[in-house]
């Protein structure tokens, strides 16, 4: 019997390689796996979730990932987590397959420090730092 989400919020992407896109999550954001099935990994925090669903295989077989992948920015959606650190994570989305954007191209925004990047598959997201005594 499955349990019922704490989360107060819940995202879904899809990804051609659910295994490698859902450590990266899993890891950058530091999100627990609460459940891996075949076709699924439900990642979740006290009050947020992600479900990472595998594309079906049909549908896969047409997507190109390219090495590095390239970004999807006509995607009209983007995710936003907060983490403690943009330079420590700057090394753990690399060495996971995704990008940050350089250290120049970070801004400020409703008093965090803000950083766009992707994943191992192009999917873009976004890291926030919320900077003390803001």
């Amino acid at each position: 019997m499955m349990r019922a989400t704490r989360s107060q919020f819940a995202a879904v992407l899809y990804a051609k390689d659910l295994v490698r896109v859902a450590a990266f999550y899993a890891e950058v954001i530091g999100l627990a796996v609460i459940e891996r099935r075949a076709g699924h990994v439900v990642l979740e925090s006290p009050t947020f979730q992600l479900v990472i669903v595998a594309v079906p295989p049909r549908i896969g077989a047409g997507i190109e990932i390219a090495d590095p992948p390239t970004r999807r920015e006509e995607n009209p959606i983007k995710l936003v987590f907060f983490v403690p650190s943009l330079a420590e994570s700057r090394p753990q989305v690399s060495s996971l397959g995704g990008e940050l954007n350089p250290l120049e191209r970070e801004w400020s925004f409703q008093g965090a420090r803000v950083c766009d990047g992707h994943d191992p598959e192009g999917n873009v997201f976004q890291l926030r730092q919320v900077i003390p005594d803001h």
